[in-house]
């Protein structure tokens, strides 16, 4: 009994092993080949390191069943960080701007449908059914609109599409859209600001012609949208993504015509600190967000456990990971979660603190089960401790 046991659980881990997303391990120029000997669409989980929902969706979304069924028979999947190797030329190629990204390419290495974000399984399923649709391809898409059509149901899906690859074509898409509406609701303004990221959009005239329904929908959040679409504006200017400089004397003159020096200045740390980052600047980043946070007392709960577990996955000086434990602390004491219990559980670990690192990873499992979330990472840092 004990040896069919053994060989049943066997089985069962093959079968749950198979279940979910089955990515290849070659490069892309094998899964190219693949694709064409096999006459199939590649998907690409174009990814960060560093992402929050791409890493939800690794946990979440890619080891389902359904999922895996669908995108395994029909598609050659591959992931790609964005930021290492081939995918850095990979990002510019296919106008990869925020993460995760997920694209559909052809066998000729031609995209022909994307999309962005966190997506749950119904609609993940949907889109990768929606990528093998000609009529539902981005190019065919493009073409209708470009032939006339003024489908306003048409015109919101398509500029949702093209959002994040093609401001330019998504402003003209958005231009004819807003043209046939009289008053925006909720859903056309949040669309509207997804695009307008800063000054330099070709959305921000539309912005501003539509300021009047924006405040309707966000009176109290309308200044901070609109100092943060003229900070990201300015940003853009003031840093060089080649030499990966910035030009401080221009970003604190420009911003403190709208803002206090104070302010100006403090706003300029943050972004250069999470800029570092980003450019795996780590002792930078260090650096700046201990000067930061000296103070942290009127620090958000999610804005402390995001910081402590930035210093958890980048920093090793120990006295500065000491102070991402106060933070995660503080973070606990303003509203505990299995995030942040978690982070605190680690942060222990990797200094060493075993006793209070099982502590806090047995109350994140609590935390994590009573509110029907998964705790199977923290549960492999218990079973290690």
């Amino acid at each position: 009994m004990k040896r069919l046991a053994i060989i049943s659980s066997l089985f069962i881990g093959i079968f749950a092993f198979a279940q979910g997303i089955k990515f290849e391990d070659g490069n892309f120029t094998s899964v190219l080949a693949k694709a064409k000997k096999e006459n199939k669409l590649i998907f690409i989980d174009a990814y960060a390191s560093w992402c929050a929902p791409c890493k939800l969706m690794v946990k979440n979304i890619f080891p389902l069943k359904n999922v895996g069924d669908y995108y395994n028979s029909h598609f050659i999947n591959t992931k790609i960080d964005m930021e290492k190797g081939e995918g850095i030329e990979l990002q510019k190629k296919y106008n990869v701007k925020v993460f995760p990204t997920y694209l559909f390419i052809d066998p000729n290495g031609e995209a022909v449908h994307r999309t962005v974000g966190y997506v749950e399984e119904k609609d993940f399923i949907q889109f990768a059914k929606d990528a093998e649709d000609p009529n539902k391809k981005l190019a065919a898409l493009k073409q209708k609109f470009e032939s006339g059509e003024k489908d306003p149901e048409f015109l919101k899906n398509l500029a949702n599409l093209t959002l994040y690859s093609d401001i330019d074509f998504t402003a003209k898409v958005m231009d004819r859209y807003f043209k046939q509406k009289k008053e925006l609701d909720k859903e056309d303004v949040q669309m509207l600001l997804a695009g307008t990221q800063s000054t330099a959009s070709p959305l921000y005239k539309t912005f501003e012609e539509k300021k009047a329904d924006v405040i309707k929908f966000f009176p109290e959040q309308y200044k901070n949208i609109e100092k943060n679409i003229k900070l990201n504006g300015i940003a853009q200017k003031a840093y060089n993504a080649d030499t990966k400089n910035w030009d401080e004397n221009y970003f604190l003159t420009e911003t403190q015509k709208f803002l206090s020096k104070e302010e100006s200045e403090k706003i300029f740390k943050r972004m250069k600190a999470n800029r570092a980052l980003k450019n795996k600047d780590v002792s930078l980043y260090e650096k700046l967000i201990l000067e930061l946070y000296q103070d942290y007392s009127t620090a958000s709960s999610g804005e402390l456990n995001s910081l402590a577990w930035n210093f958890f996955e980048n920093v090793n000086n120990k006295a500065s990971l000491e102070k991402a434990i106060a933070w995660a602390q503080e973070s606990v004491k303003k509203d505990q979660s299995y995030a942040n219990t978690d982070t605190l559980a680690n942060l222990y670990n990797k200094v060493g603190d075993k006793k209070n690192a099982k502590i806090w990873a047995e109350t994140s499992i609590e935390l994590a089960k009573s509110k029907g979330q998964d705790p199977s990472d923290t549960e492999k840092l218990l079973k290690s401790l």
